[in-house]
């Protein structure tokens, strides 16, 4: 059993020159409410399932796991219903801990989030100047919540 815990962070810029790797991320969501959700997701040439339970706090179980290609075009073209995202997400060290910075594209560009996971909720790390406001409580920055509900929707 895999335990997630993490944060988010709005994100004031980029640091560009602190990118260790970025990865183009396309997501697909299949099932979504308050108990559970299933995604689908390539990662360049990657593609996983991910199982992720209820949150309690900033914590929830998560299980994810590889799939072929063929696979995930299935599920992406007969089962999430239109309800997909895409982002580039770059990784950042800091201090110890690797920071992921999720770029937003096409009806949510301009929004970058930035996450960290921790190894318990109370967990000590110190933010970068490049983080903002925290974000880790408000469902409306969920990924699968930014597919029916699209930043720029926000802005009008």
């Amino acid at each position: 059993m895999a335990i997630e815990i993490e944060r988010k962070f709005l994100v004031n810029s980029i640091p560009i020159k602190n990118i260790d790797i970025s990865k183009r991320i396309k997501q697909g969501y299949i099932i979504n409410n308050k108990e559970k959700t299933l995604r689908i997701r390539q990662s360049d040439d990657d593609y996983t399932i991910t199982i992720k339970g209820k949150t309690t706090g900033i914590s929830r179980l998560e299980f994810e796991y590889p799939i072929p290609k063929k696979d995930a075009d299935i599920l992406f073209n007969h089962f999430c219903d239109g309800i997909i995202i895409h982002k580039t997400r770059h990784y950042v060290c800091h201090k110890n801990f690797t920071w992921e910075i999720d770029q937003f594209h096409n009806q949510n560009h301009g929004l970058i989030i930035a996450e960290i996971e921790l190894k318990h909720e109370n967990e000590q790390f110190e933010l970068p100047h490049w983080v903002g406001k925290e974000v880790t409580g408000d469902l409306k920055y969920n990924n699968v919540n930014l597919c029916t509900n699209p930043y720029e929707q926000w802005l009008i």
